[in-house]
């Protein structure tokens, strides 16, 4: 069984698989969101306020790849750079109120497109498919 579930979280792991799906996701919401500043946005949405280096780590980009696709979602009014009260040099990003309202968009696209995947799933399978992927986030490897 742990080879199976290794080999799915494979696929849904791949880089491929989330571009493809933040494709779907950000098609028609403007020029400055797609694909590349998908991450960079969700985990914002997901931290708080953080300096580029830090958001790196958190979105699997490098800090240049950070600082640019902010600068597009800076550009955009989703995404503001503020000083670093811990660091007078530093600056952090912080998600906008229009920021935070297409995160809320696209986190309602996801959701949706989840439902829709699982709406041919026999009753109750979803919710405990839901219940033990939960669990095994808290409990698994990746915890």
């Amino acid at each position: 069984m742990g080879h199976e579930i290794a080999d799915a979280l494979g696929i849904l792991l791949k880089r491929t698989t989330r571009t493809r799906l933040h494709q779907q996701l950000t098609d028609g919401m403007g020029e400055a969101f797609d694909e590349l500043t998908y991450p960079v946005l969700s985990a914002l949405a997901r931290t708080g306020p953080l300096s580029a280096a830090d958001l790196a780590q958190v979105a699997g980009v490098n800090r240049s790849g950070v600082t640019r696709r902010a600068s597009r979602l800076e550009a955009a009014g989703l995404v503001r750079r503020e000083p670093d009260p811990a660091d007078r040099r530093a600056h952090l990003l912080v998600l906008t109120e229009e920021g935070r309202l297409v995160v809320a968009e696209l986190r309602t696209r996801l959701a949706d497109r989840i439902t829709e995947s699982l709406s041919s799933w026999p009753p109750g399978e979803a919710e405990t498919f839901a219940r033990h992927l939960r669990r095994f986030m808290g409990e698994g490897p990746f915890a």
